[in-house]
């Protein structure tokens, strides 16, 4: 039986939970501040929080010669293309793996996994020789195909999850219906697993659209995305405070539209995929 909570209890875990929300959301709210502030209000020793907005540092961000508008088209190309082959290639590997029954399952879903398990540095050198080898070093393929590295394994594994949970009676009775294999996995297996297939294309949209280490180490002056931006702005001559906030606000805006935009499904996608993927 669960004990109550004392009194002190009682007062301490909101006023904890306030300082948690606010240790994390002020330098969100800050940074979207000095978005919008004049460079008047930026290079001044004191701290300015009522001020005139302008989007004057949106404005020298894609149109002042930083090159950030094609590091936009780049960081879009890759998130959206990896995003779906990951979770075209995740599903189809996800629903056999839920579906294969050997001694052999539970190794390969821990080998599957131990690969997104790896640390990006361990992995860069050698993606680095081979890429090198096969010419795909500062392209957008080549950084596609290492995005995918990370996010396939990842999306296989938890679209088995997602597939273990649906009902072998609903797949049952689309094959007494007549229903084919593929038909029934199409037709049936993937509509009842929607919130989880929204996970996983979140999930990786996310580590896409946020890549740093493959993006500095594969990629090149022709294929930088967004985050090698903010590296752009850290001159010798000093950092451009507004910019650099206003390229956070652009970088940050995207995925967190995109977690607003579908987080009931995400809840639960989250939910169903608590298994073990035995």
């Amino acid at each position: 039986m669960l004990q109550r909570r004392t009194p002190l209890a009682k007062l301490l875990m909101p006023i904890l939970a306030l300082v948690v929300a606010l240790w994390s959301a002020l330098p969100i709210a800050w940074m979207l501040l000095t978005a919008f502030k004049p460079q008047t209000a930026i290079r001044t020793s004191d701290i300015v929080v009522l001020f005139a907005p302008t989007l004057d540092n949106f404005v020298n961000l894609f149109f002042g010669g930083n090159k950030v508008g094609s590091f936009l088209v780049h960081s879009l190309l890759v998130t959206i293309l990896s995003t779906a082959i990951a979770v075209a290639l995740g599903c189809m590997a996800g629903y056999g793996m839920a579906h294969w029954y050997s001694r052999h399952k539970k190794g390969l879903s821990f080998w599957i996994i131990s690969t997104r398990m790896a640390p990006i540095a361990a992995v860069i050198v050698p993606l680095f020789v081979m890429f090198r080898t096969a010419d795909l070093v500062n392209t957008i393929p080549g950084l596609i195909v290492a995005h995918l590295s990370f996010n396939l394994p990842f999306a296989i594994w938890l679209m088995a999850a997602f597939f273990q949970q649906v009902p072998p009676s609903i797949e049952e009775a689309a094959l007494v219906d007549g229903c084919s294999k593929f038909r029934g996995f199409w037709s049936v297996a993937l509509p009842v697993t929607r919130p989880g297939i929204i996970t996983t294309a979140v999930l990786c949209m996310v580590f896409s659209w946020n890549d740093y280490a493959f993006s500095s180490a594969l990629g090149g002056p022709q294929t930088s995305t967004l985050p090698m931006a903010a590296g752009a702005l850290v001159t010798q001559s000093g950092i451009d405070w507004g910019l650099l906030s206003a390229l956070g606000v652009v970088v940050a805006l995207p995925m967190l539209i995109a977690g607003l935009a579908v987080r009931r499904h995400l809840v639960t996608g989250l939910s169903l995929g608590a298994v073990t993927g035995e």
